[in-house]
């Protein structure tokens, strides 16, 4: 073995050390959980998977939780800009002393077992929280559920924040199919929170065969929007003029059905300032103004149909300006057709890597449905110059489509924000 010293070294060796990168099933990490001791976290655990909003679910959590004064542990992914936001302790990325030490243990006890690059790092988050003491752990699936890493934690609470078409070379070609995968993380007599509003029947007959009480949005909780406050009922609870997140409310409002199932002490006072805090970076997050830039990770059909229905209606005589990149394994078209007549000009770059798309096969996409290309460009940071010496200040420039090409942006406005 190759010796380690930084997390660089770690990461790139991980990269090569299985045959194939997703390799979905419980049997080799779990065998490896059981010798770090790792199953059991020694705190309450909320699982949090679905199609979209998982992120946004987990971060009102975290901060609600924090804001109650409880430890709390989150993993999720895919990162930004670093690894380390993946594996957080009180909303805080772990640095890279603590992520080498839990790699070293995972090494140590996978002997002989290959894992994925996935697999082994949920397997270092698991340590991590172990040892940290936590009063919460909160963890994103990382593809569908029953047979993700994550799933080898049996949750106190299991959350499915929506059920899109994604992956269905892994999980199947229908909603039905995919519900069946995102309901494998439902444990039996342990509640089961569901934010889509419209469920296939296969996540409710998963539930209900495994006898595990299920939440629906829509018919146990709900939420309505009041201005600049909203409203949530559910679990026996009304509670108004909410402060509103930074996030979209579909997700916060099932986070808060998720907290009030939880086995956690949490005040209406401490649930009020965390929604105030609740914040995630990709989640129509605004970096720039006059012209504004907001950028989200919507990278499917349902993500992106989502992302226009949180756009706010453009003001009289603003252009939406979209600065679009995508993965070739991704289904370009569908997104495409949920942003139809929502955007007036798109820039349209290329995303580099084995996984990227080309620009113009993109731009031939927008072009057959009659939308405006503005230009074509060899990377997104390219894309993102020319929208904005484009655009009017009174525009606004959504860059969208990936992770890939939010934390592009990021990388390319860094320098400016510096200056």
């Amino acid at each position: 073995m190759t010796a380690m010293h930084t997390l660089a070294d770690w990461l790139t060796w991980l990269e090569g050390q299985h045959p194939t990168a997703i390799d979905m099933g419980l049997e080799r990490v779990g065998a490896v959980a059981d010798r770090l001791g790792a199953r059991q976290p020694g705190c309450p655990v909320i699982t949090v998977g679905g199609t979209n909003g998982k992120g946004s679910t987990v971060a009102t959590l975290v901060c609600i939780c924090r804001a109650a004064g409880l430890r709390t542990g989150s993993y999720t992914s895919p990162h930004l800009l670093r690894f380390n936001e993946r594996i957080c302790l009180d909303g805080a990325p772990v640095d890279d002393a603590t992520l080498i030490a839990a790699f070293e243990k995972v090494q140590a006890a996978r002997a002989e077992i290959s894992l994925t690059y996935f697999e082994f790092t949920t397997l270092a988050a698991f340590v991590i929280f172990r040892e940290a003491g936590l009063d919460v752990a909160v963890l994103e699936v990382g593809l569908g559920g029953r047979l993700d890493a994550v799933n080898v934690i049996d949750a106190d609470v299991a959350v499915v924040t929506s059920i899109g078409i994604d992956h269905t070379e892994y999980l199947g070609d229908t909603r039905e199919l995919i519900a069946i995968e995102k309901a494998g993380i439902f444990r039996a007599g342990r509640p089961a929170i569901c934010g889509d509003t419209e469920p296939p029947g296969s996540l409710l007959q998963a539930a209900a065969a495994l006898g595990a009480p299920l939440q629906l949005r829509g018919r146990d909780f709900d939420f309505e929007a009041t201005g600049a406050t909203w409203a949530w009922t559910g679990a026996g609870h009304r509670l108004e003029q909410l402060p509103r997140p930074a996030l979209a409310l579909d997700n916060a409002a099932t986070a808060l059905a998720a907290l009030f199932a939880a086995p956690l002490a949490v005040t209406e006072a401490a649930l009020r300032e965390g929604l105030r805090q609740a914040g995630l970076a990709g989640r129509l997050q605004e970096v720039a103004v006059a012209p504004r830039v907001l950028l989200d990770v919507a990278h499917n059909p349902h993500g992106a149909a989502f992302l226009m229905r949180q756009l706010p209606p453009a003001s009289p005589g603003q252009r939406t300006i979209a600065v679009f990149a995508m993965l070739a394994d991704k289904d370009g078209a569908g997104v495409v057709d949920a942003c139809l007549g929502r955007i007036d000009a798109w820039h349209v770059a290329s995303l580099g890597g084995t996984r990227g798309q080309q620009a113009s096969v993109l731009a031939e996409l927008l072009r057959e449905r009659g939308c405006t290309v503005a230009g074509m460009y060899r990377n997104v940071a390219t894309a993102l110059m020319a929208a904005r010496q484009q655009a009017l200040p009174t525009d606004r420039i959504l860059v969208f489509g990936s992770f890939y090409t939010v934390a592009a942006a990021q990388q390319a406005l860094a320098p400016l924000e510096a200056d």
